[in-house]
């Protein structure tokens, strides 16, 4: 099977996902919140606001943007503010949800390895990206040159991710942690075929299949470096925004989830950033 392939059943997966997502019955992203509080910041973006600090009027492009709901809490926090996305059901909720919270956000559909042909080149002060991103790309490399590419000088990239020590682990066995997948970036992809998603939604996913890479740590750092980039930043923490390992989870204040009888024996997610130089 070829990566175009890969990407377009994943992105079947996310027309699917998008929809249910966006229900306003109080499901799936519970998106009526935004609309009734235009100061609600999504979980994803306030675990970060120290970090990320003041991005007053700064070009940001966020990266796999989905429905929109941390790119409307970037222009909430006063940057200018463009969401990217390969799905056109993400794009087409993002657009009705900013429509009616009355957020100035614009989308453009595209890939993230072609936004390069639909962004304009050294354009922006911030690349973001939240969690749950990277696993859906085959090439590490090819993202960060991607990433310095949209980069202005003195620019920076700020990312969210699942470590990816979690994504080698099998969420199915709940007895313990077991690390039953590949750390390492590989070739082929892990082939899934569940009809479920990471929120609680009014109906099964029917777009089942999804192919998925993942990135070590070390790749991803090295990736940034050899695309020209300066790290400034890097912190793991011990918990993600959504219960990974069903059963073996303790909810925190705020959203987050953490390991419970197993509590700090490994990280589950990172933060990380990196700048382009002014030269």
């Amino acid at each position: 099977m070829t990566v175009q392939h890969h990407f377009d059943t994943n992105r079947a997966n996310w027309d699917d996902r998008a929809s249910a997502h966006a229900a306003r019955n109080g499901l799936g992203y519970q998106v009526q919140r935004y609309i009734d509080d235009p100061e609600l910041l999504s979980e994803i973006v306030r675990f970060d606001l120290d970090r990320l600090g003041d991005i007053t009027g700064l070009r940001t492009v966020h990266l796999q943007c989905h429905i929109g709901t941390d790119t409307l809490s970037l222009a909430r926090l006063g940057a200018r503010v463009t969401g990217l996305d390969f799905s056109p059901v993400a794009l087409a909720e993002a657009r009705s949800l900013v429509k009616d919270s009355g957020d100035q956000v614009a989308f453009v559909q595209c890939d993230v390895y072609s936004a390069l042909s639909v962004l304009e080149p050294a354009r922006f002060d911030l690349v973001y990206t939240g969690i749950g991103a990277l696993c859906w790309l085959p090439s590490i490399d090819r993202w960060a040159a991607v990433v310095a590419g949209l980069l202005a000088p003195g620019g920076r990239l700020f990312l969210r991710e699942g470590h990816p020590i979690l994504w080698t682990m099998d969420e199915r066995l709940a007895d313990d942690l077991h690390l039953r997948f590949p750390y390492f970036e590989q070739e082929e992809p892990l082939e899934w075929d569940d009809d479920s998603t990471y929120v609680e939604t009014d109906r099964p996913i029917t777009a089942t299949k999804t192919f998925e890479w993942n990135h070590g740590l070390g790749e991803i750092v090295t990736a940034l470096l050899a695309a020209g980039l300066s790290l400034t930043m890097l912190v793991e923490h011990d918990s993600v925004p959504w219960e990974a390992l069903p059963g073996q989870m303790l909810r925190r204040e705020g959203g987050e989830y953490a390991l419970a009888a197993r509590a700090g024996v490994a990280p589950l997610s990172y933060t990380i950033q990196a700048m382009k130089p002014l030269r």
